[in-house]
């Protein structure tokens, strides 16, 4: 039987891949035994057991960018993590350690490939952390979503396979009406889907907030995942304009209908976000955290926005700018066709699949050779 050990996590866009990576290796083989490796209190610790699978924690934390007396107990909390990285290693005896990004990934896959297990490393964004960085050197397999990521791993090391993706959203078909009915909005009326991660975008909430009394105003419908931390504050101003056009949810679960009833996206430009708008195919505007690692979100970005496939703004211009242009892209129909079509051809559906089948293969490569 293989075991396989998936670590990562911190937000849904390394969760949902590591998901979805799970979900391709059952399809291979329902017998195979995976455990997930997460950071305690993070939201991998609640999403992975709902999903059916067990996960473990590790007391690992990140580096504040700002002086922090947190930052004094970092080595303290990365000693601890690769300790209990080695204990589950030898209590569950992997054939394999995959890392999908997120604070855990590190201290695991650093353990996995001190004590000869073969590790992969899913880089999800177009210029990848310095952790990956340091990882890669001993990894069997770096799978990657971007082009030109031989500037940062080994060429012979690199797989290019695309971002996994949540199965739901694959296809979209006839998913509109139903969509309608579940937000209780109209199939037919203008549409913008507002998400700023799984844990929401403080910058796009500001300026959504401040203009909900324009999209009112022009009979735009309007779905807003906002993130918990801002919930109450877009729910009383929804409140006060007395719409029910306006939908706030501080998380959304079923992505597959809000992506299915929206007529443009405003998001960040996470690596799993930009890869789920290439599969849904939908025109967007995308405003990228300035604070995220070396910046790889400008850098996702620019990879749709070269290509004519998404519109960029940057986020300290989101207040001034954000809203009129979400309402002049919803009546611009020839635009929302041209970044609509110049996205598609980027879209790896199979991308899951194909992660899955690879680390079959390294696992039977091993087992062939010992």
């Amino acid at each position: 039987m293989n075991k396989v050990i998936i670590s990562g996590g911190g937000t849904g866009g390394h969760i949902f891949p590591a998901l979805s990576i799970a979900h391709a290796l059952k399809k291979l083989n329902p017998e195979v035994e995976i455990l997930f490796v997460g950071a305690e209190g993070k939201m991998e610790m609640e999403k992975v057991p709902a999903a059916g699978y067990t996960i473990v924690g590790l007391p690992i934390a990140g580096i504040k960018r700002s002086i922090s007396i947190d930052n004094l107990f970092f080595p303290i909390k990365l000693i601890k993590s690769l300790s209990k990285a080695n204990s589950i290693l030898k209590s569950f005896k992997p054939d394999i350690a995959i890392g999908v990004g997120g604070y855990a990934s590190g201290p695991m896959l650093f353990a996995a490939s001190m004590n000869g297990i073969p590790t992969l490393i899913q880089e999800q964004n177009s210029y990848p952390g310095i952790t990956n960085k340091i990882l890669s050197k001993k990894a069997t397999k770096i799978c990657v979503a971007y082009e030109n990521m031989n500037q940062f791993f080994e060429a012979s090391k690199i797989m290019f396979t695309g971002n996994p993706v949540r199965e739901d959203i694959k296809d979209l078909t006839n998913k509109k009406s139903l969509a309608a009915n579940y937000f209780n909005l109209s199939d037919s009326t203008p549409t913008l889907l507002i998400v700023g991660g799984s844990q929401g975008a403080r910058s796009i909430n500001k300026a959504i907030h401040a203009g909900l009394e324009k999209f009112h105003e022009a009979g735009i419908q309007v779905i807003w995942q906002t993130g918990k931390s801002f919930f109450a504050e877009a729910d009383e101003k929804i409140k006060k304009l007395n719409t029910n056009k306006i939908k706030a949810y501080d998380f959304i679960s079923k992505m597959d209908l809000a992506y299915a009833i929206c007529d443009v996206v405003v998001a960040r430009a996470g690596a799993s976000t930009v890869s789920e708008l290439c599969i849904v195919r939908k025109p967007s505007i995308l405003v990228p955290l300035p604070t995220a690692a070396e910046d790889h979100q400008t850098k996702n970005c620019l990879a749709l926005v070269n290509r004519h496939a998404a519109l960029l703004i940057k986020d300290q211009d989101a207040s001034a700018t954000l809203v009129n242009e979400a309402i002049a892209l919803l009546n611009n129909k020839p635009k929302q066709l041209e970044l609509a079509n110049n996205i598609a051809p980027l879209a790896r559906p199979d991308a899951a699949d194909t992660i899955a089948k690879e680390i079959v293969d390294i696992i039977n490569r091993k087992k062939s050779n010992a």
